[in-house]
């Protein structure tokens, strides 16, 4: 693509535009938007800008379309497919100004908040009425909501609760060419056209620059019961999974982590306190909640005698506050704890619950045939898997050779079992070069053809989702 480079005009523009707190253009300022936490990628933008109004991002939007310049918007920087990486330079629009919750209405279960605001700092502050914001990614307690919408995120909780999409009820976005508009209404049932409003949650910031946020609540919940489940084979940890739900129990988290997973985390933390024998592969950490706790007592213990059919080892029940924080804790660390180990890149695989056991197995002869280790874990009640590979002894050659191709058949065969290449974590940049396993040459066509619709230049966040 080629977009004109930032002059001196430009940033005299940006400087003098009303409700824009900095324009940015010094080193640090543009090294500190050059990357996220995907692998250890870096594009440099031209400048930098924060925002402290939808006029001025207006303004901005406006502007750049007509000189053709590229923007990225970006939120905390926490997403892992490279989705706010500015690669072709440009502007990168810093939305952390945009924090502010704007309404809480206990009346209708429904809260307005600015796309800025920390995902934990939103659901503290719905708790606090007596209400619930379930999505919960790993990242919650940095990411920005506004990301979260981007992404359509998911996290632990999406087994019983479901993902960001289930709670997005109409959004405020500014489109490429500087119009402000809304995607719907605030209310839960629409019939009304097109759902413009689901189309921009999980767009990844190439439709429009998300600025209101408008999300359903729900009453929450009193009490939680979390046991952790060691199973001597992994392969039965994910067998175990669809035994649970076949027997009639939704629980309100079920996770994976494979061996490593577990282990590097309890390093990386330096958790103590819980026993790893040498003959455990996998685990499972479980929990159920309600307003119950004697209901909740028997759900636990019916789910703990269907994981006793397998081989597994005591089962540790979280007794405390504390013990269950360590044990959430261990399992939001696992992708710091693996990046810290090594050179590693994240795939987002997702199957039909019943097709884990197979993926699983798929995932270690890929290993075994392309020379690579793995280390898995993820939301097994809904059968997303997150396939960490770990460069380890991998020589370059192999690792930026080879592995494409591994990635490749790994791809094709989630796409064989029903699934597809990303759950929670989206395309962006490192992952848009496998959209033809999932997708044929006309469905790439018609989101190409809506792509250009809503951003005829191809200004917002270029060079995401779709190969070059």
């Amino acid at each position: 693509m080629a977009f004109k480079k930032i002059t001196s005009v430009d940033i005299a523009y940006f400087q003098s535009v009303d409700g824009i707190k900095a324009v940015q253009t010094d080193a640090e300022a543009l090294e500190n938007c050059s990357s996220d936490e995907t692998e250890d990628l870096h594009y440099l933008p031209e400048v930098v800008i924060q925002p402290l109004t939808v006029a001025a991002i207006s303004a901005v939007m406006a502007y750049c379309n007509e000189q053709n310049i590229p923007v990225t918007p970006r939120g905390a920087g926490t997403g892992l497919s490279g989705g706010a990486l500015p690669v072709y330079g440009g502007v990168v629009l810093d939305m952390k100004g945009f924090n502010k919750l704007i309404h809480l209405d206990t009346r209708n279960l429904q809260v307005t908040v600015e796309p800025g605001m920390i995902t934990q700092e939103l659901q503290d502050l719905v708790k606090a009425a007596g209400l619930f914001y379930p999505p919960d990614p790993a990242s919650k307690g940095s990411c920005f909501i506004g990301g979260n919408v981007a992404e359509n995120s998911g996290g632990p909780r999406a087994v019983k609760y479901g993902v960001v999409k289930d709670y997005v009820l109409n959004l405020e976005i500014v489109l490429p060419d500087g119009e402000v508009m809304w995607t719907g209404a605030n209310v839960l049932k629409n019939a009304t056209g097109y759902n413009l409003t689901q189309l921009i949650v999980g767009s990844e910031g190439t439709l429009g620059i998300i600025t209101k946020i408008v999300l359903r609540l729900i009453p929450a919940v009193q009490h939680d019961v979390l046991m952790l489940v060691p199973f001597r084979k992994a392969v039965a940890a994910c067998e175990a999974v669809n035994a649970i739900f076949m027997a009639g129990y939704t629980p309100s988290a079920m996770e994976f982590m494979e061996r490593d997973a577990l282990e590097w985390s309890m390093r990386y933390t330096q958790a103590t306190g819980i026993s790893l024998p040498d003959d455990i592969e996998a685990h499972l950490l479980i929990e159920v909640d309600g307003n119950n706790m004697d209901v909740l007592y028997k759900e636990m213990e019916a789910i703990a005698a269907i994981v006793q059919r397998f081989d597994i080892d005591d089962i540790l029940f979280a007794d405390t506050h504390e013990q269950k924080q360590m044990l959430w804790t261990l399992r939001r660390k696992v992708g710091e704890a693996v990046k810290s180990n090594s050179i590693y890149k994240e795939e987002d695989t997702v199957v039909p619950r019943a097709e884990l056991p197979q993926l699983l197995s798929i995932i270690k002869q890929l290993g075994r045939e392309y020379g690579f280790q793995s280390v898995c874990y993820g939301h097994a009640g809904d059968g997303n898997l997150h396939v960490n590979i770990v460069k380890g002894s991998m020589s370059d050659e192999d690792w930026n050779n080879k592995l494409t191709d591994g990635i490749r058949k790994l791809f094709a065969e989630v796409v064989r079992l029903g699934g597809t290449i990303s759950g929670e974590h989206g395309i962006g940049l490192v992952q848009k070069s496998y959209m033809d396993i999932a997708f044929n040459n006309r469905q790439l066509q018609i989101m190409r053809s809506i792509k250009q619709l809503f951003d005829l230049k191809g200004i917002l966040n270029p060079g995401k989702i779709f190969a070059d």
